[in-house]
């Protein structure tokens, strides 16, 4: 079979694209196939950014500058999100997934490389690489929705995004392990792990490459320019306000989520806890924003979206009051991040599932290369910003401050139901 699928192909197969059986199977097959794509790019993502920070203050010299490992990742996330998107488009899911994981394939090489000569600059470089396979991982859940019908969108979405917890949590315990096969390959110190984070990409590329066929992306086109049944659930009304919206929503949810996750450490750390309370911390909140993706996925389809959307926000909101009013409590704190998990998990997935049935067949990947671009600069931001007002006005100041985000979500809604209820009209 060729690597390329022309939407404009005239095959056998596109007499049975037109087939709702024939979809729903490849449907399910792809949700699968992205949810494995997704633990091997989780555990690759997870063992390489666990010890990012540690890296750059070693290579560096200081440690205030440990903290640019991830704001790199993250802005390559959001660098390669709209070319990715654009490959996506014109070539299909499967080549845009495999050309993002090979491209932090090269930045991971690249990494080991720049610990071994102990050159900053390189390193930074090489994590801005990585981030395309951030990029590529985001995507993955908007090639879950690319086949869906309105009444599975969000479970198949969240399938996907559920996957990942998988590689998060194992990735960052494989430290210890790698560092042994590190030692035993003559690798640099510290870069071990990275083993690891190779075969897992290198594997993802091959899921990608063989198993993600027929391409969703590229048979979502063939189906839609027929006329038939199926075309009409994946080809939408465009509702660009009802996009605008979710592309907002999922944003400063992202926005909402990085900023108080990636202070806490640091206020914890001052607050006399331990390495291992900060971490366990870290791990329940890393649960929240994975483990019950399902469960919205699912409410989501059965409620709404932009209902879930506003569910998301409550649990947001009390996660910032709560981080506010427990600051000195580190108990108060962990309740705190698993609900700040919980609320970013709502709000993803159903935003996720809200711009593409929000978006027609032929502008939704731009919009949802827009979204991944957007959703990882907000994120870079305020990460950056975060550690300015925490030195300001302290945690459960910085919490208050982020609330502006979650009260402007919820204000701003209704543009997205007047949307829906005009073009229903």
């Amino acid at each position: 079979m060729s690597g390329r699928e022309s939407p404009g192909t005239a095959s056998a197969a596109d007499s049975f694209a037109a087939s709702p059986e024939y979809v729903a199977r490849v449907q399910r097959r792809t949700v699968w196939t992205l949810s494995l794509g997704q633990v091997l790019g989780g555990l690759a993502f997870g063992a390489t950014i666990s010890l990012g920070a540690v890296l750059a203050a070693q290579i560096s010299g200081d440690e205030s500058l440990s903290g640019l490992a991830a704001a790199a990742v993250t802005f390559g996330t959001a660098l390669i999100a709209v070319p990715l998107a654009r490959l996506a488009r014109s070539h299909g899911r499967r080549v845009s997934l495999t050309v993002g994981m090979g491209i932090a394939l090269v930045g991971v090489l690249l990494v080991v490389t720049a610990v071994a000569v102990a050159s900053f600059p390189l390193l930074l470089t090489s994590f801005l690489l990585v981030g395309a396979g951030q990029a590529a991982n985001l995507q993955s859940r908007f090639a879950a929705a690319d086949l869906a019908s309105d009444a599975s969108r969000g479970r198949d979405l969240s399938i996907v995004v559920w996957a990942t917890t998988i590689g998060a949590v194992l990735g960052p315990n494989l430290t210890g392990p790698g560092e042994l096969i590190g030692d035993a390959l003559g690798m640099p110190p510290l870069t071990g792990p990275y083993a690891f984070t190779l075969v897992a990409q290198v594997l993802a590329m091959l899921v990608y490459l063989v198993v993600l066929r027929p391409d969703p992306l590229l048979l979502a086109q063939r189906v839609v320019a027929q006329p038939s049944s199926v075309a009409l659930r994946i080809a939408r009304t465009d509702r660009p306000l009802a996009a605008a919206y979710a592309i907002f929503a999922v944003a400063a949810a992202h926005g909402t989520m990085v900023s108080v996750m990636a202070m806490t450490p640091v206020h914890l750390l001052h607050h006399g806890a331990s390495l291992s309370v900060i971490g366990f911390t870290i791990s329940l909140h890393i649960a929240g924003m994975y483990a019950l993706a399902p469960v919205f996925g699912i409410l989501a389809d059965r409620v709404g979206r932009v209902a879930t959307v506003l569910v998301g926000q409550v649990l947001l909101a009390a996660a910032l009051v709560t981080a506010s009013l427990g600051q000195d409590d580190t108990s108060m704190v962990t309740v705190a991040l698993v609900l700040l998990g919980l609320g970013w998990s709502a709000s993803t997935v159903a935003g996720s599932a809200l711009l593409t049935e929000a978006s027609a067949e032929d502008r939704r990947t731009r919009r949802q290369g827009i979204s991944d671009f957007t959703m990882s600069m907000v994120g870079a931001v305020g990460a950056i910003l975060a550690g300015v007002v925490l030195g300001w006005i302290g945690y459960g100041g910085l919490a208050l401050v982020v609330l502006v985000l979650v009260a402007a979500t919820i204000l701003a809604a209704p543009m997205a139901l007047r949307a829906r209820v005009s073009d229903s009209v």
